[in-house]
């Protein structure tokens, strides 16, 4: 089963969402360090994506916001899901 989830970091651990996930039993896919791969997903890497990052310049102190779209892979990944969940259904 997948899910996908939307959460917020409070720090910068590294790995730390990747571990926190394993540890309740619901790893990141394609995850080969804390999780399993599973082959049949249209995804290179990990199913895990940072949509905006918030940082402060470390000389001017300015707040910066970046943001990134979804990768197409990583589209691809989720209506894939879909597409189970539905064929599951039947």
């Amino acid at each position: 089963h997948q899910t996908l989830v939307e959460c917020n970091l409070e720090t910068g651990r590294t790995h730390q969402i990747r571990v926190h996930f394993a540890h309740i039993g619901h790893p990141v896919v394609n995850d080969p360090f804390y999780g399993y791969r599973r082959m049949d997903f249209p995804i290179e890497g990990q199913a895990l994506h940072s949509k905006s990052l918030d940082v402060k310049h470390p000389i001017t102190g300015e707040s910066m916001h970046f943001e990134a779209p979804l990768p197409d892979d990583f589209k691809a990944c989720i209506e894939f899901a879909k597409t189970y969940r539905e064929d599951k259904r039947k």
